[in-house]
């Protein structure tokens, strides 16, 4: 089936002025109808001839097969031509998954005889999980440009989409420069300070006397010195909450993507530390457990077991998430619960972060809706505001409280807003890490 081009369109319309303007002006009669056969016959002509053509055009789609969530990515369509064939120009539009933003199609093209193209455009992956390109739809333009002739070319595709592991590669590289800081991450390193013992060298200025090693001194008749380095072959366990609350968005992303890419980036930073990393999950049907590993393809590992999962309509059980956590984990771990807390969490929290404290040090790091702070700090002008702002500061209150109760028992408690997390998170490991918790 034919599409009838712009140009048709307006020679249309201004045959159809001349048949308007005939009336009153009997002789453009004859004018009208010489340009209406003409027209008819060109139009004809056109079709035949872009209908005889069939689809001439080869379409190769040039992606990465695997993606960070929420990272904007470039795809090529490379267009050739079939051998001998005239070349031909028309419209594109490349059927990608309904999840992704993609603002720029459709896109225009042209290809010459005996040569190629190739287009460009920008989209972002929203979602996590395996999906599917379709076919890429052409418009392929007549020889006069008066008809659009659909098709379609190219195959279908699929790509996989994982946790944000662009951030990975950013704090690596930056680690290397000793430019953390522009990350946010505050490493404060004092030398040859930790818990454990590293190695024997010379004193340099500045060290703490109490760090000399007598013994190593009276030997070699200079000053030596003790250096230690941060505790090692310790375990970080992620207990992730699944439930309802998760699926919230505060921008592109939803809660449950930002507590992955918290995770995946302290898994980096804590299995470079020579620590094991592992997770769990709660409030989802089917529960899974990774058990705690620091080889070099744990972080491969934790997105192959992350990148399909996704939050649910559950409500979240910390107490039963906490007796199965204990049946699997027998080592004394830092156990990190990435959730969103409400008041209402208290009748299972309480008891089942009392449980895990029994063995376990535990954080429990909580999102923070902006929408909270953004009401907290709009200006109120009438009834409704008021009501708005009221009930916002209600909230936060409780909120402190709850935080205040896991403080008491002793819990590390991180509360922050989506966006912030994975730096936040990284802080607070190092923090741990310098006073010896961990």
């Amino acid at each position: 089936m034919l599409i009838p081009h712009r140009p048709l369109l307006l020679a249309v319309i201004g045959w159809l002025g001349v048949g308007i303007l005939a009336i009153w002006v009997p002789a453009a009669l004859p004018v009208w109808q010489s340009a209406g056969g003409l027209l008819l016959a060109v139009a004809l002509a056109d079709a035949w001839l872009v209908r005889r053509a069939g689809n001439p055009v080869h379409v190769e789609r040039r992606s990465a097969q695997i993606w960070p969530v929420g990272v904007e990515q470039t795809i090529r369509l490379r267009l050739t031509l079939e051998p001998g064939a005239r070349g031909t120009r028309g419209w594109l539009f490349d059927r990608h998954p309904e999840a992704f933003a993609a603002p720029a199609l459709p896109l225009a093209f042209a290809v010459e005889r005996g040569q190629w193209s190739e287009v460009a455009y920008r989209l972002t992956p929203t979602e996590r999980g395996e999906h599917r390109f379709d076919t890429v739809e052409l418009r392929l333009s007549s020889p006069f440009r008066l008809w659009l002739r659909p098709c379609r070319a190219g195959a279908p595709e699929t790509v996989r989409v994982f946790p944000n592991f662009a951030r990975i590669t950013q704090y690596a590289l930056l680690a290397t420069d000793n430019r953390l800081s522009q990350l946010g991450v505050l490493r404060r390193r004092r030398r040859g300070e930790g818990s454990d013992f590293e190695q024997l060298r010379e004193y340099r200025r500045d060290d703490s006397p109490r760090h000399i090693d007598w013994k190593a001194t009276a030997r070699l008749h200079r000053p030596i010195v003790r250096e230690y380095q941060d505790e090692r072959d310790q375990q970080i366990v992620f207990l992730l909450d699944c439930g309802q609350r998760m699926r919230s968005r505060d921008d592109a992303l939803s809660h449950f993507d930002h507590t992955l890419n918290a995770m995946l980036l302290l898994a980096y930073v804590a299995l470079r530390q020579g620590d094991a990393v592992g997770f769990g999950t709660f409030a989802h049907p089917s529960p899974r457990y990774f058990s705690p590993r620091k080889s070099a393809a744990t972080v491969q590992l934790l997105l192959n077991a992350t990148y399909d999962l996704q939050p649910t309509l559950n409500t979240p059980d910390y107490f039963a998430a906490s007796e199965i956590l204990g049946r699997n984990l027998r080592k004394r771990s830092l156990v990190v619960v990435l959730t969103n807390l409400r008041d209402e969490d208290d009748s299972t929290l309480l008891p089942g972060i009392a449980q895990l404290r029994r063995k376990h040090l535990v954080l429990v790091a909580s999102l923070r809706e902006t929408g909270l702070e953004h009401l907290l700090q709009k200006p109120v002008d009438d009834f409704d505001g008021a009501l708005g702002y009221a009930a916002a500061v209600e909230y936060r209150q409780a909120r402190q409280t709850q935080l205040a109760h896991l403080r008491a028992q002793g819990v590390q408690v991180l509360d922050t807003v989506p966006a912030k997390l994975p730096v936040a998170l990284v802080n607070r490991y190092w923090e741990m890490k310098r006073s010896g918790l961990i």
